[in-house]
């Protein structure tokens, strides 16, 4: 006989040694013993109640479903859902009842979940998901309710996410829920064009139409809300004025607002609509400013931040060759460069600029084969369609100049002529009726001033006269005023440098030097950043967010040779701090760098396949 003590003290070879099933466990030894687990246990046992369900052997219990019944054990169905427990583990009447009725679930769904019970499988499809889940809630399943869930979600389309978001109400299914509103947002043009959007409640119709992630431009918002509006006009009228209010004007193309929205029949009806529609226009169509006395500002509402910012590049010289007819966009959200549709011409020294979420390229010399030609012509591209057309001409041909946009009008500032003269002059295009006039002329022509709008003013810093010396300079302009005056000062010597608003300054980017000025207006005093790595000019700038991108240019080197740059840097004047974006698809200077807001689909729809 061998004693336990021996058997604790002997070898260990015979675990080894013996022959047992793969599917056991024996690989926790303790001073005592060896502990076993055998993983299939559990499952054979629920196959073997299952079996004995199927059997009718030892089941106490009938769930039934109207006429039809399922026998069942009590302790299988109390130990699978905390709904069981309390009914057979209470004082209610059905812990001692032979049959037991459940209300509310159909007979082949309570088959489905008696089976699940004793298999953990069910087949979810699209005729028994509801009722599955429904009882699942019910009884208290949440891993079945779940699989429902995920089935559903692997269901959603633009034409059915507002009726599971009320599903998912109804089932308080918070993650179906979550999954449905973010197709609802995400796919907005597809589901305003759907009947569930038009049988909102005026409640639900206002929390979509205002969410900040609602992935669609604001005519598209217009639009749905009057199509609502009109699915039921006498029972929906009292609504009007708090829904429109979801409509972001500040974002509306001036143009589909004067057509569209500012007659309306419908909101010329309601006095509050009304008001919000008088403080727009002043918002919109006034040069003057709406901080003016009995001028309501509109209330400053963000884009909705569906909205991404993207970066472009438009003709310049490449790789020091001749002008390129390239464009180029970047997507700061996966940092890549793509290709869009080229300049209708070779364009020498344009200028450009962005309105009503457009790309103007103005004059330039246009460049062929064999004759250069200074050019009145102005382009207009669409990210959306991809395409350039052409526009109202400026009222002179002109190159190197500069432009910038305030509210609905471009201003086009001085330049070079037809006869290669220096022009003070500036004229202004109205977008919104078309037409091109002659403003005052600048106190003092310059070439390559660096030029921004801000608080209905135009300011121009610096550039150079026809003899090529900096001129230390700013020359501001009073836009409804049409009043020029200028101020002399030590601060300002750049020629071929950018000029951007970021933030409440004007910063004004290099200029055959590494500085970077910002001057404020209010103070009419100037600030010094960090400066640039390099010397820069004829570089491109552009903000997107709160950070500002300067693009290419040419560099002067230390032993002051001039050299073409592919350089992408990055400005954050939070932390006073320059960072490399990595480089240009090729070198290049004399571009055009702006700034785009659109949604992420309409710009990934304009990239070629």
């Amino acid at each position: 006989m061998v004693s336990p003590g021996r058997l604790r003290g002997g070898s260990r070879s015979s675990d080894n040694g013996g022959c047992h099933c793969h599917s056991t466990r024996m690989d926790k030894e303790s001073m005592d013993g060896l502990f076993f687990q055998d993983p299939d246990f559990s499952s054979d046992l629920l196959r073997q109640l299952n079996s004995f369900r199927q059997n009718r052997i030892l089941t106490d219990v009938s769930i039934c479903a109207s006429a039809q019944e399922v026998p069942c054990h009590r302790n299988v169905l109390a130990s699978s859902s905390p709904y069981f427990r309390a009914m057979f583990c209470s004082n209610f009447r059905e812990s001692s009842e032979a049959k037991v009725q459940l209300k509310g679930i159909g007979w082949p769904t309570l088959e489905q979940i008696v089976a699940y019970v004793y298999t953990g499988e069910a087949c979810i499809t699209a005729e028994n998901v509801l009722p599955l889940m429904e009882a699942a809630s019910m009884l208290q399943y949440p891993k079945l309710f779940e699989a429902c869930s995920s089935y559903l979600q692997n269901q959603l389309a633009p034409g059915n996410c507002l009726g599971m978001i009320r599903l998912s109400e109804i089932l308080s299914c918070e993650t179906l829920k979550r999954k449905a509103r973010e197709v609802a947002l995400t796919s907005f043009p597809e589901v305003a064009m759907s009947a569930d959007l038009k049988e909102l409640c005026a409640l639900e119709l206002r929390d979509y139409l205002g969410d900040d992630g609602l992935c669609g431009e604001e005519e598209k918002v217009f639009e749905a809300l009057m199509a609502w509006i009109r699915h039921d006009p006498q029972a929906r009228k009292p609504y009007v004025p708090e829904l429109f209010m979801q409509v972001r004007l500040q974002y509306v193309h001036p143009a589909f607002f004067f057509h569209f929205i500012a007659n309306d029949d419908l909101l010329q009806t309601s006095p509050a609509c009304q008001t919000i529609l008088e403080t727009a226009k002043r918002h919109m169509f006034s040069l003057h400013s709406t901080s003016a006395p009995g001028c309501r500002p509109l209330e400053h509402v963000p884009p909705r931040n569906s909205y991404q910012d993207f970066l472009i590049l438009l003709g310049g010289r490449k790789d020091n060759q001749q002008t390129t007819r390239d464009v180029l966009l970047y997507d700061s959200q996966n940092c890549q460069w793509q290709n869009l549709a080229k300049l209708p011409t070779r364009l020498y020294k344009p200028s450009a600029v962005t309105l009503h979420r457009s790309v103007y390229i103005l004059g330039g010399m246009a460049v062929s084969v064999g004759s250069s030609v200074v050019t009145r012509s102005v382009y207009i591209f669409s990210l959306k369609l991809n395409q350039w057309r052409l526009a109202e001409p400026m009222l002179v041909a002109r190159y190197s100049h500069r432009s910038t946009v305030h509210r609905n009008f471009i201003f086009c500032i001085g330049g070079l002529g037809e006869g290669q003269e220096l022009l003070g002059s500036m004229e202004r295009y109205d977008s919104l009726s078309n037409v091109w006039e002659s403003m005052a002329s600048m106190p003092v022509a310059v070439l390559h001033p660096a030029v921004a709008a801000k608080d209905q003013r135009l300011y121009l810093f610096g550039g150079e006269d026809i003899m090529q010396n900096p001129v230390r300079l700013i020359q501001v302009y009073h836009i409804s005023r049409n009043t020029w005056f200028k101020m002399e000062t030590r601060m300002i010597k750049n020629v071929c440098a950018p000029a951007v608003v970021l933030g409440e300054r004007i910063v004004i980017v290099g200029g055959y030097t590494r500085r970077i000025l910002a001057y404020d207006p209010q103070s009419n005093k100037f600030a010094k950043c960090a400066d640039m790595r390099e010397r820069r000019m004829h570089h491109g700038a552009a903000v997107m967010g709160n950070k500002l991108y300067v693009t290419g240019g040419r560099r002067l080197t230390s032993d002051c040779s001039i050299e073409d740059s592919a350089s992408f840097d990055c400005y954050d004047p939070e932390t006073d701090t320059w960072t490399s974006q990595g480089q240009l698809p090729h070198k290049l200077f004399d571009h055009a760098c702006l700034s785009l807001q659109c949604l992420p689909h309409t710009a990934s729809s304009s990239f070629p396949s």
